[in-house]
């Protein structure tokens, strides 16, 4: 079983990889060089009490995050949050390294609306395969960015410091949506796949004994099954077609629920145990939401 190192503060990454005290006890950005891509990170697991931006490239080695290992070497952008476990292999220093992490602590913006809205930065919870590609301009304006988040806790800290830190780690964290936006788009034929892939899953599910064994289709088990996280899945999703995840299972789901309906003399609440819903009530309650009918009402006017 590996070893689990587990880093509460800032200021013991420093002094782990032999760095001076933050200037900032609750951010810091690392220049990406020897003392990170020539540090042993063993065979033990990290787990850190903070989130971290990075954009790294020219490193060989691998760092595993969720499910999946992820190769440096692809010059990417890589989010993680608080309590995340991760592992390095490998890494080493290849002459041709660059980059930065942002590092900061949730105590930062724990005041700040930019607290409230780390929920909406789902690529916190994206796999590492998952990875924000940036071109060279975007990764200018990420770096210029993340230069004035260093030179203001650099210089004297006042009253006005942390207002402007958390500004900048803010936009930064929206040109990210942005980019990914653009990622999302750029890669339509390949999210087309996705999306008939995982229509096609939906369908083969409900055709089997699935629902009966299982339940409900979830977004979790939907990702599982198509090799990416619940939210990469439901945000691709989301720039194809306009609804989530959560949204086209509804939608099958209901579209089903029509055809059993109208197409059979089974009981609502055979119906409702087949499509995987755990009680009827459950199922009359979806139904009316989505079409302003009860099953029995929709059955005898159709």
């Amino acid at each position: 079983m590996k070893k689990i190192v587990h880093i509460a503060t800032i200021s013991e990454i420093h002094e782990i990889l032999g760095m001076e005290k933050p200037r900032h006890p609750l951010v810091s950005v690392l220049p990406i060089d020897e003392r990170i891509t020539g540090f042993d990170y063993g065979e033990s697991t990290y787990v850190f009490d903070f989130y971290q931006v990075s954009l790294k490239s020219g490193i060989k080695g691998s760092f595993t995050y969720g499910r999946n290992t992820y190769d440096f070497q692809e010059g990417s952008m890589v989010f993680t949050k608080p309590s995340q476990a991760q592992s390095y292999t490998g890494s080493e220093d290849t002459g041709e390294e660059q980059g930065w992490v942002l590092l900061f602590h949730p105590d930062l913006i724990r005041r700040s609306t930019l607290n409230k809205r780390m929920d909406q930065y789902n690529y916190f919870s994206y796999e590492v395969s998952e990875a924000l590609h940036v071109s060279d301009e975007e990764k200018r304006t990420l770096s210029d960015l993340v230069e004035k988040i260093r030179a203001e806790y650099c210089q004297n800290i006042d009253r006005h410091t942390q207002n402007l830190i958390v500004s900048n780690i803010e936009l930064l964290l929206d040109y990210c949506v942005r980019f990914y936006d653009r990622q999302f788009y750029v890669r339509t034929n390949m999210n087309q796949d996705v999306v008939t892939r995982f229509e096609s899953l939906l369908e083969d599910y409900f055709r089997s004994e699935k629902p009966l064994e299982m339940g409900m289709p979830t977004v979790n088990y939907c990702g599982e099954q198509l090799n990416m996280s619940a939210h990469y899945l439901s945000d691709l999703l989301k720039k194809e077609s306009g609804k989530s995840a959560r949204q086209h299972i509804q939608a099958i789901t209901l579209e089903r629920a029509k055809d059993l309906l109208l197409g059979s003399n089974e009981q609502v609440s055979q119906i409702a145990y087949t499509l995987g819903f755990e009680y009827p009530q459950h199922f009359s309650k979806f139904f009316k939401a989505q079409t302003g009918m009860s099953p029995k009402e929709y059955r005898s006017i159709s």
